[in-house]
């Protein structure tokens, strides 16, 4: 695993100013991880430039989804790391205040659950816990595609279902879910996420269509100027956003690709100073840790 110091010589600097450089280079790294409906990921951030510091590790979730199992996973990642610090979070429904409100392509057993807590005791460190299209929106926004964009903005992340994180004027409107939308009777996402597409051997053809159709759908809802797909299936954006061709607003590929998850859990674990309107949440590992990073 590549060194976790990303710092420029300081073989010229006094004992006192490379100690400073050097809490300061630690306090811009966190460790961020990602959990998904097929896969649980994980890799630390420099948060200062969104770049990961060492390759991503990926663990298969449990199946069951249960808490305590998908939690096992978390304490693993951070031991893989050998983590001590600021530590994001995503998961695949809404999250308030740390507790998980909806958990559609988990388990049933989360709905309700403080899940930040539970994260926090596994993992041994302050943990910050958000819902995974916002997190991977917030990248974005701050790294990506979506730099120095006005107006609405909507990310949405194709994989075992679809996220969504909704900007406008550069501001977060937290646990959107607009892959529940109905649509046809369904929820969109089990007629055009990337599982639906893979389950039913759908030609990229034929899902770009289900797609367009999607897309046209919330573009009558709330007129976004830019649409940017993330998620997994964005690796192959060439394959099918060249035939959506429904839209008027603009449509990209994500910038960080299927990292986006990763560095916005990153960045929610040590935004604490500013206004946070993710419906991220703190929480203190109950041996004893007072919750703020080191």
């Amino acid at each position: 695993m590549p060194s976790l110091e990303i710092l420029p010589n300081t073989t010229h600097l006094g004992e006192g100013t490379k100690r400073a450089r050097h809490e300061y280079s630690k306090a811009m790294h966190a460790l961020g991880i990602d959990i998904g409906g097929s896969g649980i990921k994980a890799a630390p951030v420099d948060v200062a430039t969104g770049k990961l510091l060492a390759y991503r590790q990926k663990i298969l979730t449990p199946r069951p989804a249960l808490p305590e199992a998908v939690a096992a996973v978390v304490k693993q990642l951070t031991t893989s790391f050998d983590w001590s610090g600021p530590l994001g979070i995503t998961f695949p429904g809404v999250v308030v205040e740390g507790v998980t409100r909806t958990a559609a392509n988990l388990d049933p057993a989360w709905i309700g659950l403080d899940a930040g807590s539970l994260f926090a005791e596994a993992a041994g460190n302050p943990v910050r816990l958000l819902n995974d299209a916002d997190a991977a929106g917030v990248a974005e926004m701050t790294f990506g595609v979506g730099v120095g964009e006005v107006g609405t903005v909507l990310m949405l992340t194709f994989g075992t279902g679809i996220g969504s994180a909704l900007f406008t004027e550069g501001i977060l409107v937290p646990n959107t879910e607009f892959g529940h939308v109905e649509i046809h009777g369904h929820d969109a996402e089990t007629r055009a996420s990337e599982h639906a597409k893979e389950l039913h051997d759908m030609s990229w053809g034929k899902w770009a269509g289900r797609v367009d159709e999607y897309l046209q759908h919330m573009e009558a809802l709330i007129s976004p100027q830019l649409i940017i797909v993330g998620g997994g299936v964005s690796k192959q954006a060439q394959k099918w956003v060249p035939r959506l061709r429904g839209i008027r607003a603009r449509i990209v590929p994500a910038a960080l690709l299927n990292d986006a998850g990763i560095v916005g859990a990153a960045m929610a674990s040590v935004s604490r100073g500013a206004p946070d309107p993710s419906g991220a949440s703190d929480a203190a590992a109950s041996s004893g840790r007072d919750g703020q990073p080191p």
